[in-house]
């Protein structure tokens, strides 16, 4: 399996100064900056790209799991919220909410719901990310 990487560099002061983030890939390069994660300016942050890839991960991963199941999934979207917050005397990732909508033909609620937590338990970045709470939302459309 290939291993994947990405670069950041950051420039000055934490809160006067700025960076940028480049995926290996070449496919994003963005700038941050402290009012970009902390506040609401324009700019990228490392949590929107950590919500990028567990939304990404996790709507792979359910898919899997359906055909695995004998399901075709049309689409499976996921937008994955990740909350940053003030813990102890400095921050941290407390939790991240997926919230899914899928269009998968001949499946029940129940079964579609089993293979959502599953995907939800197994995707390599919840893996990566047991350590913070991760709640669930899934839908069928």
């Amino acid at each position: 399996m290939p291993t994947r990487k990405s670069e950041a560099e950051w420039n000055g002061t934490l809160r006067e100064g700025n960076g940028r983030m480049k995926l290996g890939s070449g496919a994003f390069e963005g700038k941050y900056s402290f009012a970009s994660r902390f506040e609401e300016a324009g700019g990228t942050n490392p949590e929107e790209l950590i919500a990028a890839a567990h939304a990404g991960c996790f709507s792979m991963a359910l898919s899997a799991g359906l055909g695995k199941a004998g399901f075709q999934p049309k689409r499976v979207h996921t937008t994955a919220s990740v909350h940053l917050e003030k813990v102890g005397e400095g921050f941290g990732i407390t939790r991240i909410d997926l919230d899914c909508d899928a269009d998968v033909p001949g499946i029940d609620a129940a079964t579609f719901q089993q293979q959502a937590n599953g995907a939800k338990e197994n995707c390599p970045v919840s893996k990566a990310l047991k350590a913070v709470e991760i709640t669930l939302k899934a839908r069928l459309a």
